[in-house]
């Protein structure tokens, strides 16, 4: 089985900031080769404004692109448009790349490939704080590497396991509770 499930990629700062003007916050070659690997051949889901910021403002070449947009007349070369969130997802399918802020589509991801880079940048556009969010743990951790001066390391983030948040609530059932019928329903009927 070959399916890839719902996945998130960035490249982000010390901050998790990753982009600034609609431009990357650092070109890392291992980075990009990295990014290629994962979305060629794939679906890329992706918001109106990191479409604008990819190169000519189009659709990455050898991906499906889906761009989600409010704005009905929206149109760009080699890209698809979505006007909601659910036709966003229902167009992408289950193996979609989730690229950009868009945090909308997090909750759907089951992996989030972060490229972690060790600087800070000035950034206006920024990735949520995984090592923040309860909702995500780190699952597998590269070596540092550098380049062009660069420290940088990936880091892919899974789900972490959901607490029942029911279970607290609920009595002790380690113990089955024997069933014992009612002697007397009037309490229960109202007669």
């Amino acid at each position: 089985n070959d399916k890839t499930p719902m996945f998130a990629i960035a490249a982000v700062s010390q901050n998790w900031g990753i982009g600034k003007d609609n431009h990357l916050l650092f070109h890392i070659s291992a980075d990009m080769k990295r990014f290629r690997e994962l979305t060629e051949g794939k679906t890329v889901l992706m918001g109106r404004k990191t479409l604008q910021s990819l190169p000519g403002g189009k659709g990455l070449p050898r991906r499906r692109n889906i761009v989600l947009t409010a704005n009905s007349d929206f149109a760009a070369p080699d890209a698809e448009t979505a006007h909601t969130p659910v036709q966003a997802v229902f167009t992408a399918g289950e193996e979609a790349a989730v690229i950009g802020e868009n945090r909308l589509f997090l909750p759907l991801c089951e992996r989030v490939y972060i490229t972690k880079v060790f600087a800070d940048a000035e950034a206006d556009a920024f990735f949520p704080d995984l090592d923040a969010a309860p909702h995500w743990r780190v699952e597998k951790e590269s070596e540092i590497f550098e380049e062009n001066g660069l420290r940088y390391q990936f880091v892919d983030y899974v789900p972490a396991e959901e607490e029942d948040d029911l279970a607290d609530l609920l009595p002790d059932r380690s113990e089955p509770t024997p069933f014992a019928p009612a002697e007397d329903f009037t309490d229960l009927t109202g007669f």
